[in-house]
């Protein structure tokens, strides 16, 4: 019995070893993926923010263009690739 018991506590000794190093296995893990995350997250803001710059300064411009070069609805080009509407 007194064998058994001390073979039960060395293996309790041992789980509770690897249990601990797990534990800060994962800690270690958590505390990189957050930094992951907000790495991305700032990279993600910071590229948003140049897009919405970047459109900002070619929609001020685009009207005037899109003006002169779009064809007029009536004259059928229009719809380049779709079928034209049926009429009623």
């Amino acid at each position: 019995m007194e064998r058994l018991n001390t073979k039960l506590y060395l293996q309790n000794c041992y789980i509770m070893k690897e249990n601990e190093r797990l534990r800060k296995a994962a800690l270690l893990l958590n505390q990189e993926n957050q930094a992951l995350l907000s790495e991305l997250k700032h990279r993600l803001a910071k590229s948003a923010t140049a897009a919405g710059n970047n459109n900002n300064s070619n929609n001020a411009a685009a009207p005037a263009t899109a003006n002169r070069a779009s064809p007029k609805a009536s004259t059928g080009d229009a719809g380049k690739g779709k079928p034209a509407p049926k009429p009623k």
